[in-house]
């Protein structure tokens, strides 16, 4: 497989976060904070970010992203670092600043963290429930549009694995694709074509006879849509069987946190679960300010 033309290195998050950063800021600040305004330019306050639950602290390029174009004279400590579980009631960040800055700049700031520790502490729920089983965990393209690097980086965070970033780096065949091409074998034949161009082409299949002919038609990478427990069982027999030319299986629809285990267990390499990034809650932080 080839390397995706975004593998997440620190100065692609890094440029990622700055550039976030500037479009929500551009969305909350506009032509200025008139609250904000209120407050004396020379102020100086320390701040402290609290989190009001137990989760997987993530989003710290980000925030970190949003001081600098805000706040450049602020200093800040991570008291829990990216990737760390913080207990609820933690203080996980100390800031010093101007106290102006630091308000105009304490929503955006908290919006990317919390969105960020919600999706790596739900990631990382799910990678606990699999410990070892030898399957990943993997998210999919239902994103919050705009975000889906951010959320993909979180996924990373809390243990998990990325699929295609879009639909531009690999080849993901599902069922309108299947019928508008005439079916599995010929997509298959056509998507051979594209083998330079995608890190891996995968076929979906909802069957054991669209298994077995993906299969024989070459392909390396299945994807079992919404098949029961005793169907997985034999579609990972029937792969087995295949020796050297086995595909990579990966299960994919109505998986739930507490069918997770039952499904790894079946032998398959990988759980894609849109969950992880479509259906998160918030993680509840908060920013206090004190007199320096």
């Amino acid at each position: 497989m080839k390397t995706t033309v975004f593998d997440f290195s620190p100065a692609q998050i890094q440029a990622l976060a700055e550039a976030d950063a500037a479009r929500a800021l551009a969305e909350d600040v506009g032509s200025g904070d008139l609250t904000a305004a209120l407050v004396d330019p020379s102020r100086q306050v320390h701040a402290r970010v609290l989190a009001r639950e137990a989760a997987t602290v993530c989003g710290a390029p980000w925030v970190e992203a949003t001081l600098r174009q805000i706040a450049p004279t602020a200093t800040w400590r991570w008291l829990v670092h990216e990737g760390e579980r913080c207990a609820a009631d933690q203080v996980v960040l100390e800031l010093e600043g101007p106290a102006q800055a630091l308000l105009t700049a304490e929503r955006t700031a908290l919006n990317f963290l919390q969105l960020l520790s919600a999706v790596a502490s739900r990631t990382a729920l799910h990678v606990q429930a699999v410990a070892g089983t030898g399957t990943q965990i993997v998210d999919t393209r239902k994103t919050l549009p705009g975000l889906r690097l951010a959320q993909k980086y979180a996924v990373r965070t809390g243990g998990g694995t990325n699929h295609r970033i879009g639909l531009y780096d690999a080849v993901l065949i599902k069922e309108n694709h299947i019928a508008a091409a005439g079916g599995v074998t010929q997509v298959l034949q056509r998507a051979a074509a594209l083998a330079q161009q995608a890190r891996f082409i995968e076929i979906e299949v909802e069957t054991l006879a669209q298994l077995d002919e993906a299969l024989d038609a070459g392909a390396r990478m299945v994807l079992l849509d919404n098949m029961d427990l005793a169907t997985l069982h034999e579609a990972v027999r029937r792969n087995a069987a295949r020796g050297a030319q086995k595909a990579v299986l990966e299960i994919s629809g109505g998986v739930t946190l507490e069918s997770l285990r039952s499904l790894a267990e079946v032998g398959v390499d990988r759980i894609s679960i849109g969950g992880l990034t479509k259906d998160v809650k918030a993680t509840d932080y908060s920013m206090r300010f004190l007199d320096l």
